[in-house]
């Protein structure tokens, strides 16, 4: 019985980490995909759509099935939020997103993406989502193992420094290599689109948050944002998109792309990214956010035979420091808040089996 006791509470603290890993790593392959898309002709707008689309036909009859027996109740005001989630956290923060990278470059929206963490932390202070409290060693460390890891991630982006195995080159820079090919006024437009896409995730991170505590049910959560986003993706598709040959998919690439954008990316990390809101805050699921700069780094070393460079490595082993900080960070406030019994459900680890209906209820029953 003791032993099954730490079982659970080993899982229960482990899971949010792993499903935060697993989520950065599934998101560099979807990336990939869709880059590579994109750069045979593929219409992000389309793409979105299509992406969406699937991943409601998935999750929504899924999720209802899942919730039969003990489903809340739906109002209209919770479908109202629904709605304003798919149109914050889908709809404006992919098309911005995408938006900002054709008008600027991949390396910028990189940048870019890692404000993310810097500002779901500030909405969420302000909302009260997140209880952080200065004079505490935890909330310390976190706020600083952020910082380190946003620089980390900065580092990793901007600069490119000598390779690593070949013959040092000079070629050391600090800004992307086809600025000059872009103007000045595409260069700071798509640096606005792209921020405003990295706010647009920061403020689904503390609305979601919100929405779990009124309605604790993760998977009809995001079956509806996909839903409503879908809906407000094809009305965007629909005007933006003038070419009416850009819905045509062409065979493999684009199709692969599709389905493992569907599959993974408005399913599977969705759904991880809620309950590990749920268990552990908004804050916390943000501050991933830089460790999948690394990540990308070496897979592309590993998997695509890319060159390693100087910058990636220090960056890398930055980010690490960080994000080990923010970890430890955590636990403290984790094992602060065990001892004062001041556990509410958000952001904290310290949420209980019936707390949990999506993952870490299933897994935990099961190793009963």
């Amino acid at each position: 019985m003791g032993l099954n006791l730490n079982l659970r509470n080993n899982a229960r603290l482990v899971m949010p980490y792993a499903g935060m890993i697993m989520v950065e790593c599934l998101d560099v392959g979807m990336s990939t995909l869709s880059k590579a898309s994109m750069s045979r002709g593929m219409s992000h707008y389309v793409f979105v759509v299509y992406s969406n689309a699937i991943g409601t036909l998935i999750l929504l009859p899924s999720s209802l099935l899942f919730f039969r027996s003990n489903r809340p109740p739906l109002t209209f005001s919770l479908l109202c939020r629904f709605f304003l989630l798919g149109l914050v956290g889908i709809t404006l923060m992919q098309n911005c997103i995408f938006t900002g990278i054709n008008l600027s470059s991949p390396t910028l929206g990189s940048a870019l993406g890692n404000l993310v963490p810097a500002f779901t932390f500030i909405l969420a202070v302000i909302s009260r989502v997140e209880k952080v409290d200065m004079r505490s060693r935890g909330s310390q460390l976190r706020v600083l193992g952020s910082l380190v890891s946003i620089t980390g991630a900065f580092i990793v982006t901007l600069y490119k420094g000598p390779s690593i195995g070949t013959t040092p080159s000079s070629n050391l820079s600090q800004i992307p290599t086809n600025f000059n090919s872009l103007t000045a006024s595409n260069w700071v437009l798509g640096g606005l689109f792209l921020a405003a896409g990295s706010l647009s995730l920061s403020i689904w991170y503390t609305l979601q948050a919100a929405t779990l505590k009124k309605y604790p049910a993760e998977m009809i959560v995001v079956s509806f944002n996909c839903f409503f986003g879908t809906i407000q993706c094809a009305i965007v598709a629909l005007i933006l998109e003038k070419d009416p040959t850009a819905w045509t998919l062409k065979p493999d690439l684009e199709h692969l792309s599709i389905f493992y954008s569907s599959v993974i990316g408005s399913v599977v990390t969705p759904c991880v990214m809620t309950w590990c809101i749920q268990q552990k805050g908004p804050v916390f699921v943000a501050m991933f956010k830089p460790l999948g700069i690394a990540i990308a780094a070496w897979m592309g070393v590993l998997f695509l035979g890319d060159t390693l460079y100087l910058g990636s490595v220090v960056g890398a082993i930055i980010i690490v420091i960080g994000f080990n900080g923010v970890i430890w960070g955590q636990s403290k406030e984790d094992t602060r808040r065990i001892r004062e019994g001041n556990d509410d459900g958000i952001g904290s680890s310290t949420v209980f089996i019936d707390k949990a209906p999506l993952l870490q209820n299933f897994f935990l029953r099961r190793s009963v």
